[in-house]
């Protein structure tokens, strides 16, 4: 009995380090098949276009070919949860936003955590936006609007494009330092709640630099302040939020690269050398520049910490808003 044991005790062990051999040799050939790129947004969408510029220029650095597949609903959680349960082999990724770090404390059944199902490996592409009215609305200032508000609330209509988005998130945060109370519209995305606001059916609104330039260039919508770290080339005489008097409301949402966080450490050390060289690329940042969404090379730990501190931030924005959990 003893001798069968111990023939089944090293039989284990020979398994075991085939098994361990088979998985480095898999890691140094990586990336040997196409990579699966999953963006929980509709296609043609902001987080669609930093997909693509971004993961493909990794793709022909690799010589391997980079599928981007838009799998929106949920408010990014199908698509997300996909990736969670995804296998941790390097070669399925996720492009999102901050949904990913507020969502479950948004929904029951998001169908993830994000401290324990994900690490970042790179692409902090910085989602630049602007404080929009209707030209009509009697006010040049952020500061002016946030007076009048307070003299009316819940007077004015704030098209959200979506609950727990980016832009909600800034909204929320800005609405809490301001000390104001708008009647909350919700949109699905932002191009119909920016057409409302141009029809002065809505009153405020936050929107993508890269949808608001053309809107405000033409005079349909007035714009107050910038949500950047400074102010933007093509509005030079508006002011950043800071600038305006409400630096505690400067949130200014990124999106990231995500795998599962079972990846071994090789992988994710690669794809993050990788994805640092793409954003480096002078065709991806003049891509990313024409879409008004900075990019910074960062590494693994500089990711972390980011993540842990707006994970922090954004929390706290959901707990003192108000937003209901789904």
């Amino acid at each position: 009995m003893r001798g069968i044991t111990t023939a089944i005790a090293l039989l284990v062990g020979v398994i075991t380090a085939l098994s361990g051999s088979i998985d480095a040799r898999a890691q140094d050939n990586y990336p040997s098949r196409p990579i699966h790129i999953i963006v929980p947004y509709p296609a043609g969408g902001i987080v669609d276009i930093v997909a693509r510029a971004v993961t493909e220029q990794v793709g022909r650095d690799w010589k391997q070919t980079v599928v981007v597949e838009a799998r929106p609903g949920g408010n990014s959680n199908i698509g997300t949860a996909a990736v969670a349960r995804s296998e941790p082999d390097g070669y399925t990724w996720l492009v999102t936003g901050p949904a990913l770090l507020v969502n479950p404390d948004l929904y029951k059944h998001a169908g993830w955590n994000a401290a324990r199902d994900f690490t970042c490996v790179g692409l902090a592409v910085w989602n630049q936006s602007v404080a929009l009215v209707h030209p009509s609305m009697p006010v040049k200032t952020i500061g002016e609007f946030v007076e009048l508000a307070r003299k009316q609330p819940g007077e004015f209509n704030f098209g959200n494009p979506g609950t727990g988005s980016s832009i909600d998130l800034s909204a929320q945060k800005l609405f809490q330092v301001a000390g104001i109370k708008l009647t909350n519209v919700g949109y699905k995305g932002q191009p119909q709640a920016l057409i409302d606001l141009m029809t002065n059916l809505m009153h405020f609104e936050i929107v993508s630099l890269e949808l608001a330039l053309p809107h405000i260039k033409a005079g349909s919508v007035k714009p107050l302040a910038v949500f950047t770290d400074k102010r933007v080339p093509d509005l030079p005489d508006v002011p950043t939020i800071a600038e305006a008097g409400f630096a505690e409301a400067a949130y200014v949402p990124w999106y990231g690269i995500y795998l599962p966080a079972a990846t071994p450490a090789p992988l994710l050390a690669k794809i993050n050398a990788a994805i640092n060289k793409a954003l480096q690329n002078p065709d991806v940042q003049r891509q990313l520049a024409i879409a008004n969404i900075p990019g910074k090379p960062m590494s693994l730990d500089e990711l972390a910490a980011l993540m842990k501190t707006d994970r922090q931030k954004l929390t706290t924005v959901i707990k003192t808003s108000g937003m209901a959990l789904q």
